[in-house]
């Protein structure tokens, strides 16, 4: 099982390793560069690089850090950025499709019109991530950290999200149908307006110490 990504706004911030300079990519651009299964990153830094319409297909990030990364219009089919590290990236009109992220972590970055279509998020780091109006649709986040995220009027659909941290989320105007819902507390979350099926209303229900008849 993953590790668990620290929190985004961990008072005391680990150190990181120090990289190998021979596995720093700075100030690169990247735009519209077309990344395959041929390609595997292992540790690797990317600073400050334009991911600007990159498009990756199967390639494998292990352990990387990025930091000052566009990944704007990019898109991402079956890739893996697993156990890495996204520092101050911007993600506008990004989409993953059935990739892999478990373990990874995300700070201070920003999200516009960011989709995410099935794959494995779990034990990610999001907390107090920006993620209102995003698209989230059929993906395993098991044990994700979203506590005080703001997820406004997102949609949220068929995700596994068991055992996720959601204290303090937003999740006003929210479409939740069809996901897991059994690791929410609808005392420490804001939902009003937000959309859900019936199995999910008695889950609600049995939380708050209802019995549903």
């Amino acid at each position: 099982m993953a590790n668990r990504p620290h929190a985004n706004n961990d008072p005391v911030p680990h150190r990181p390793p120090v990289p190998d300079p021979e596995l720093v990519v700075r100030d690169e651009d990247w735009y519209a560069r077309e990344l395959t299964a041929d390609d595997r990153f292992t540790r690797y830094s990317f600073l400050d690089t334009d991911w600007t319409e990159v498009a990756s297909s199967g390639t494998v990030f292990d352990e990387c850090t990025f930091a000052g990364v566009r990944f704007n219009a990019s898109r991402h089919t079956g890739a893996a950025f697993t156990n890495c590290t996204f520092r101050n990236c911007t993600f506008f009109d990004t989409r993953f499709t059935d990739c892999k992220l478990v373990g990874s972590v995300f700070q201070r970055c920003t999200f516009n019109l960011f989709q995410v279509s099935g794959g494995d998020w779990s034990y990610v780091g999001l907390p107090g991530a920006d993620l209102r109006q995003a698209t989230i649709e059929n993906v395993r986040m098991r044990e994700v950290d979203l506590s005080a995220a703001r997820l406004e009027k997102a949609v949220l659909t068929g995700t596994d999200l068991s055992g996720a941290m959601l204290g303090g989320a937003k999740l006003t105007g929210a479409d939740l149908r069809g996901s897991d819902l059994s690791a929410l507390d609808p005392l420490t979350v804001e939902l009003h307006g937000a959309m859900i099926d019936l199995p999910q209303a008695a889950v609600i229900a049995a939380a708050l110490g209802l019995r549903v008849g």
